[in-house]
C-alpha cells in the first residue's frame, strides 16, 4: 500500500486525504499549527490519521509521496528535508487530476480569477453541463474528485498550487493578469512569480488552449521568449484582433475557430473595464467549449458577481459603502479606484506584501478625499500619500474604520474599503474582513 503524507491540514489538505483514503493509500496528515475542528470531524469520519501541532519525522519520512498544502513555502525546512531525502512533493491539484478525466478550465492570474471563475462556471451551469467549479474558490479540487463524477471543472488556481505540478494540464487554461503579487514567497523575484503563473500552460498540448490578456505586456513579452505548445486565444481592450475576443462598437466580438459571437456592454450585469476583460476571458472558454451564443449572453446578463469584490454594501445618508475586501494587492485596489464614480473615502491597509503604491497616485489625487488606515503597521501607507490627500486618520479595528468614515463622508460620496494588502494582521482572512465591515456598517 503506498503511503501519501500531507502537510496541513486545511482545505486541500484534508481533499486530498478523503481521496487518497478513496484510492487505496495509506494516508497520514501532519499540521506544525492546529487544524480546525470542522476538519477534525472530518478525518476522523474516514478513519484518517493526523496529527497536529508538530512533525513528527519518523511518521513522514517513510511516504511515498507528499503533498504539500499551497500555504506552505518551500523554505520551510521539513519541506527541504523530505525534498532532500528524495521524495517526490506535488500539489493537491496534481494529485487530484490523477483520478479524473473531466475537462478543466483553469483560471490564474493576480486578480479577476474569482470572478471568471465563477462567470465561467455560471455560463456552463445555465447551459446545463455536468459541472463542478473547486480550487481557491468552493471546495477542493481534490474533495470534489472524490466525492462527484463532473465532466467539466472550472479551477481557480493560484501560484502556490501551480508550484508544485508535475503532469497537471487544463484543457482550456485562462491567465488574466500578471501584476507583483506574493513576492514574499518568490524571493522577491518578479519573474519567479511570473513563470510559476505560466506552469498552468507547461504541460499543455496542441490540442489544448491558453485564453491570456494581451493587453498585459507581461504576458505577451514572456510568451515571445517562452513559447507555449497550446494554441492561443488573446483577449484585448485596446486591439482589434483577427483571432480572440476584442471590443468594437461598445460590443464584446469573439472570434474562435469559426464561431463568432457578440455581445453588448451594456448588457453585462459586471460593471468596470476589468470586468468586460474577464467576462472575454469567460466567454472566450465556453465558445471553445461549444456552448450556444444565446445561453452564453443570457448567462452573461444574470451574473451576479462577487462576494468581497466590489460589493455594494448598503447606502446610508446618500453615501454608498462598497465593500471590496478581497482587493488584497495594489493591481486589484487600482481596478475599484478607477470604478469610482463620486469622491471616495479609502480604507485601506493590512499586511504588506512588499507593495509599491506609485501607480495608484494619479487615482488618489483625483478621487480620493480621504485615507482610513486600517492595519498594525501603517507607515508605508503614510509614507505615500500624506501629501496627496488632506485626511489622513488611523485605525487599529474595523469598527472603528466604519466610524471614521461615516464621520468624514458627506451626501454623495463613496465609502471603499479596497485594503491593497493581506488581511492577517487583524482578520483571519480577506472575507472575515469583509463581513465584518459589512457588520460594522450595519451597526451603525
Amino acid at each position: 500500500m503506498e503511503r501519501l503524507v500531507i502537510l496541513g491540514g486545511g482545505e486541500s489538505g484534508v481533499g486530498t486525504a478523503i481521496l487518497a483514503k478513496k484510492e487505496g493509500f495509506d494516508v497520514f496528515v501532519s499540521d506544525k499549527g492546529s487544524i480546525k475542528e470542522k476538519y477534525k470531524n472530518v478525518l476522523n469520519h474516514f478513519e484518517i490519521d493526523w496529527e497536529e501541532g508538530k512533525h513528527t519525522e519518523s511518521k513522514i519520512f517513510n511516504a511515498d509521496l507528499i503533498m504539500k498544502s499551497p500555504g506552505i513555502p518551500d523554505s520551510v525546512p521539513m519541506v527541504m528535508a523530505v525534498r532532500k531525502a528524495g521524495i517526490s512533493v506535488v500539489s493537491e491539484i496534481e494529485f487530484a487530476s490523477r483520478y479524473s478525466n473531466a475537462k478543466i478550465v483553469g483560471i490564474t492570474g493576480s486578480n479577476g480569477k474569482t470572478t471568471t471563475t465563477m462567470l465561467a462556471y455560471h455560463i456552463l451551469k445555465e447551459a446545463g453541463l455536468e459541472v463542478g467549479m473547486a480550487g481557491n474558490v468552493g471546495d477542493s479540487y481534490a474533495k470534489m474528485v472524490a466525492i462527484n463524477n463532473f465532466d467539466h471543472y472550472v479551477l481557480e488556481i493560484s501560484s502556490f498550487q501551480l508550484d508544485d505540478i508535475v503532469h497537471f494540464k487544463p484543457h482550456i487554461a485562462i491567465i488574466t493578469n500578471i501584476t507583483p503579487d506574493h513576492l514574499d514567497r518568490y524571493n522577491y523575484q518578479f519573474e519567479n512569480y511570473v513563470a510559476s503563473k505560466f506552469k498552468i500552460a507547461q504541460y499543455q498540448t496542441k490540442e489544448d488552449y491558453l485564453i491570456y490578456n494581451a493587453d498585459d505586456e507581461v504576458i505577451v513579452s514572456w510568451l515571445k521568449q517562452h513559447p507555449v505548445r497550446s494554441k492561443l486565444v488573446p483577449f484585448s481592450l485596446e486591439n482589434t484582433l483577427r483571432e480572440g475576443a476584442f471590443m468594437e462598437n461598445e460590443k464584446i466580438i469573439i472570434k474562435i475557430e469559426n464561431n463568432t459571437v457578440e455581445m453588448s456592454t451594456k448588457s453585462l450585469a459586471l460593471e468596470g473595464k476589468h470586468n468586460v476583460k474577464n467576462t472575454m476571458a469567460a466567454t472566450s472558454a465556453a465558445t471553445l467549449i461549444g456552448i450556444r451564443k444565446e445561453s452564453i449572453r443570457r448567462s452573461i446578463e444574470t451574473f451576479q458577481g462577487v462576494e468581497h469584490r466590489l460589493e455594494k454594501v448598503l447606502k446610508i445618508h446618500y453615501v454608498q459603502y462598497i465593500n471590496d475586501s478581497k482587493a488584497t494587492n495594489v493591481n486589484a485596489t487600482y481596478y475599484a479606484l478607477d470604478s469610482m464614480r463620486t469622491p471616495t473615502v479609502w480604507i485601506v491597509g493590512g499586511v504588506d506584501k512588499g507593495n509599491d503604491y506609485k501607480q495608484l497616485m494619479p487615482l488618489v489625487r483625483e478621487k480620493v478625499k480621504a485615507i482610513i488606515c486600517l492595519g498594525e503597521d501603517n507607515a508605508k501607507i503614510k509614507d505615500a500619500f500624506s501629501n496627496v490627500v488632506d485626511l489622513m486618520v488611523e485605525t487599529f479595528s474595523m469598527e472603528q474604520a466604519v466610524k471614521a468614515a461615516y464621520k468624514i463622508a458627506e451626501r454623495g460620496d463613496t465609502v471603499l474599503l479596497s485594503p491593497a494588502c493581506a488581511s492577517f494582521d487583524l482578520f483571519e482572512n480577506y472575507e472575515d474582513r469583509g463581513n465584518q465591515f459589512k457588520a460594522a456598517i450595519k451597526k451603525l
